[in-house]
Order: structure tokens, then sequence, then C-alpha cells
């Protein structure tokens, strides 16, 4: 795919933005390793190259497994992801998918089994933050390149 807008160079106001909202994800009590997979998950459903390319890098780069960034995809199967990262995991596709799939109060009922109602909005907002960049490099034509930056 080649990169239709430099969006970057054409609304640096948005990448500001953008950026602001990367930085108060960042601040929240999520787990490292967690903030990661819930990125990767939620990249693989919108089927975004540039951003699994970064996410699992970064992963990596904080000390995440092979095996685990391997079966994210398939997190209902292993029983090498926590509890609290399963349903993480599942609030992930719901938020995604959100017209299809809404989030019903049983999943919410887990989720607070495990985390605050501010770790709640804390994980709404970074699942949101990354569907954000996703449809961003998706629509202006990202893609992954062999460097791993």
């Amino acid at each position: 795919m080649k990169q239709r807008v430099n969006y970057y160079k054409e609304a640096p106001e948005v990448l500001k933005n953008m950026l602001e909202m990367e930085k108060y994800t960042e601040t929240t009590g999520i787990d490292h390793k967690l903030r990661e997979l819930i990125k990767i998950r939620a990249s693989q459903i919108n089927g975004c190259a540039f951003c699994l390319n970064m996410h699992t890098a970064d992963a990596r780069k904080i000390g995440e497994t092979e095996q685990r960034l391997y079966c994210v995809s398939a997190w209902r199967d292993c029983d090498f992801y926590t509890d609290a990262e399963k349903v993480a995991l599942e609030l992930t596709e719901h938020v995604t998918l959100i017209s299809n799939m809404g989030v019903p109060d049983e999943l919410f009922n887990r989720l607070r089994e495990h985390y605050s109602e501010k770790e709640y909005i804390d994980l709404v907002v970074l699942i949101n933050q990354i569907n954000s960049w996703n449809r961003l490099s998706i629509s202006m034509g990202n893609f992954a390149t062999s460097k791993n930056e």
C-alpha cells in the first residue's frame, strides 16, 4: 500500500492531540505488557499491519514472550494469560467491534472483579486510542516496513 496522506505533516494538530491522549494512557495503572497485548489484539481485528509491527516490537522490548504474542488472537484457549488479562482482551474485542457486540453487563461485571471503575475507564480509553490509531493508519495508507523501529 502506498501512503496516501502524510497526516503528520498536513495536520500536525491531529498528531499533537493523539499524542496527548497517548501520554494519558501511559500514566494509567494498566500493566505495560497488558497495554501492548490490548494494542496488538485490536490491531489484529482491525487489520493494521503498521500498528501490529510496532506493538509486537514494543512488547518484546519490555519482555513479553513470543508465546504470548503468537497466541493473543486465541487467548481464550490459552492458560498462560491471567483471568484479568483475558477479561481485558475480551473487552478489547467488544469495544473494537462495538457496533456488533456492545459491552454486555455480564462482561462489565466480570471486569469489575479485576479492575476498579477508574481502571475500567482507563482500559476503554486505551482501547479507543489504539482503535483511533488503527483507523488513522489504515485510512492514510501507512504500512509496515521491514525495519523494526
